[in-house]
Order: structure tokens, then sequence, then C-alpha cells
């Protein structure tokens, strides 16, 4: 049986509406920021494609596009009622910043309450990526994008690891410098720009992109959007060896 659910979230973002449409509206705008890759037709009535992880197309159907103030979408019912909508609503202010009001609805399957915590959570955390990508790359599109999974890890085994990895001793915080570090590529110098509930999502700049690390039901996420020129394959291999090793056996 399909539950019907509601996300709501409101964020503030240091940038003008047509730089926020840019990055919500616009392919290579939404990859340099979102995970996975994400193909649209910019009309009403146009079809998004978004090949996530693991490469599986979803399509949605654009139904409301007014450039610089709404975009909506939403997916058709699959064979067990499930299904998702997303709107964005954008209100620029005076300061230069602007309101965005996102929702996110629609019908979860069996496991809805988990599923509801979970996307209500990791939306936000998209929004704060978001936020960051915008404050500090405007305009930048993406030149190389990483996503890579790990099974089966604890989260005290996660957070030392990660801390290891960035150079910290004690808790990781906001504001922190670090210095990201893995195996083959040179070390970088950055910042945490957020931690939520303490370290299951941590957010950090670099001077060359930014990259947020997960750790969700027993698993370990590390993505990464690079915005110059940089060997994104050996970056992937560093990442690779990180966590092979970090959580081998």
């Amino acid at each position: 049986m399909a539950h019907e659910f509601e996300v709501r979230h409101e964020v503030t973002l240091e940038a003008r509406p047509e730089q926020v449409w840019q990055a919500i509206a616009e392919g290579p705008g939404i990859d340099s920021w979102f995970m996975g890759r994400t193909e649209l037709e910019p009309r009403e009535g146009g079809t998004v494609t978004q090949t996530f992880p693991g490469d599986v197309p979803v399509r949605s159907t654009i139904t409301a596009w007014e450039p610089g103030k709404r975009l909506a979408y939403g997916s058709e019912k699959n064979p067990d009622g499930t299904s998702m909508a997303f709107e964005y609503l954008i209100e620029g202010r005076d300061s230069g910043t602007t309101v965005v009001r996102l929702v996110h609805s629609g019908f979860l399957g069996d496991d809805w309450e988990a599923e509801y915590d979970a996307l209500k959570l990791g939306d936000l955390q998209y929004l704060y990526k978001l936020a960051a990508y915008l404050k500090y790359f405007p305009g930048r599109i993406s030149t190389h994008n990483l996503f890579l999974v790990r099974p089966e890890v604890a989260a005290g085994a996660f957070r030392a690891a990660l801390a290891q990895a960035l150079g910290v001793r004690g808790e990781l915080r906001k504001g922190l410098p670090v210095v990201v570090s893995v195996p083959g590529f040179p070390a970088e110098q950055g910042v945490v720009e957020w931690v939520t509930d303490p370290g299951i999502f941590v957010g950090v700049r670099t001077d060359q992109g930014l990259y947020m690390f997960v750790h969700a039901q027993e698993t370990a996420v590390v993505e990464h959007h690079g915005y110059r020129d940089l060997d994104g394959r050996a970056l992937e291999r560093g990442w690779e060896s990180w966590l092979a090793r970090s959580f081998a056996g």
C-alpha cells in the first residue's frame, strides 16, 4: 500500500534568482551539485530524465515552468503506487539573496516511515550543498562528478576514518579547516561547510570543489563535484582505495 507524503524546506541562498534557476533547471547546473546526471527539456510538458548512481533512469514530466520563479516536475506512479514530485518556488530579495522553497511530495511504499525520515533529512543536505555551490562556485559547471559507495560500515568507524582523512583530531564542526588527503592524489586545503547529526552528513569545500560525506543505513558514501581541471580518475582511485582500506573486513 502506498502512503502519501510531503516534505517542505526553505533556504536563503546567496545568489540571484537567475543563478538559482540555472542551478535547478538546467542539466549541467543540476549535475554541478546534485547526484547523478540530469537531462531536462526546458518547457512545461517537457521530460526530466535523472540517471542516478547504478545507471537507473527516472523520468518525470515538467508540470510548471516559470523561469526564475517556479519549477515543478513529477514521475508517473510505479506499479506499486509509489511516485515522486518536486516543486521549487523562487523569490528574489532586495539584498541580492534568494529564498527557495522546496516541496517534495508523492507516495512511498510499505517502509514509508523510514523512507520519509531519510528523504526529509537527505533533501536538506542537498539544499546545503546547493547553497555552498551558489555561494562559492556560482555559474561554474562541474568538470568531474564522483559518487562512491561502501556498504557495511559502522557509524563510529566512518567518523573516525573521515576525521583521519581530513586531518582532524576531535569532533568535526562547521568552519573547521581541514586537509583532504587520499592515496595518490595531492592534498587539498579545505573547510567544513556543514555537519549534520553529528557526522552522518559532512560537507567540505576546497578550492577545486565540493565534497559530501554520508553515512546512512550502514553505508558510507563519498560525493565530489570538481569545478577546475583535475585528474578525476586519480581522485576516484584515491577514494576507492580509502574506502577499501578504511573499512576492510
